[in-house]
């Protein structure tokens, strides 16, 4: 038996003989199956082929992603917080350096991923360090292909899960589409860090908004302005985007009131 891995996606799915028939989250209209179809390895294939490279971005930030490009391609958080180090999304490769230098620098405490494209290989992930709890939002419970009695499916608009540190629904990508907000982060400046729930442009000035990136599905104005509304209340000098260096490095809540504005404009909604 084994736990199979989607190559499209990284999303892995519960143990079986032989691979599933079909992947779910590639065959939603807001991914796609791969133009030479589907595809499937497992766990110890992947870790054969590719590493984890590993970033550092002070204070308390590093970030870690699979090289050379695998599946989405999105990068996973490491967050320092004095109450312990906190995973922000997954990658779906885990090594035994990946959990000895996490343990050497002093374990991890809990996993948040924002939406169901960055599952992965979650439930690895969290039996490597104990079974630690994977917070992901109830609305989107029908996304998980692996259970595990460590994931918690958190209701409503917030949830704290340790001092300082606040998960935010936006909905928007997918209903249960996510953020986390760390208000402690550099001294009380405040970070939030959205995967694609608010999508960090190219030039790191702005963010955006989607239903469908890859098919490039825009999303309405009234879930715009909702997701914009819902990390208002909330003070953050930088936003972590969920790929590599894609980071709004300062005068976050600033960025993203003018995104909201840009996004609405474009689209000749009202933005007020």
């Amino acid at each position: 038996m084994a736990t199979f891995i989607c190559r499209q996606c990284g999303t892995q799915y519960a143990e079986s003989a032989q691979p599933p028939p079909s992947c779910p989250v590639c065959e939603d209209d807001r991914q796609y199956v791969r133009w030479d179809g589907q595809a499937w390895l497992t766990l110890d294939q992947l870790r054969r082929s590719h590493t984890i490279e590993w970033e550092a971005d002070e204070p308390g930030v590093t970030a870690l992603q699979v090289v050379p490009h695998f599946a989405i391609g999105q990068r996973a958080l490491l967050l320092a917080t004095p109450h312990g180090s906190i995973l922000w999304d997954c990658v779906a490769l885990i090594d035994r350096d990946v959990v000895e230098r996490i343990n050497a620098a002093g374990g991890l405490s809990a996993i948040a991923i924002s939406h169901p494209h960055f599952y992965t290989t979650m439930v690895e992930w969290s039996d490597a360090f104990g079974q630690v709890p994977i917070y992901l939002h109830a609305d989107d419970r029908e996304w998980v292909r692996r259970g595990s009695s460590a994931i918690v499916h958190w209701s409503g608009e917030t949830l704290e899960i340790a001092p300082e540190v606040t998960l935010i629904r936006c909905g928007g990508h997918f209903p249960g589409a996510a953020v986390l907000h760390w208000a402690g982060w550099n001294a009380g400046a405040g970070a939030i860090f959205c995967g694609d729930t608010l999508q960090v442009t190219m030039d790191r000035r702005f963010v955006s908004f989607m239903y469908s990136f890859p098919n490039i599905v825009p999303l309405d104005a009234r879930t715009v302005a909702r997701i914009g509304a819902a990390v208002a209340p909330f003070r953050f000098d930088r936003v972590y985007g969920g790929f590599w260096r894609r980071t709004i490095a300062s005068g976050g809540n600033a960025a993203v009131e003018r995104s909201v504005r840009r996004y609405l404009d474009r689209i000749g909604a009202p933005s007020g």
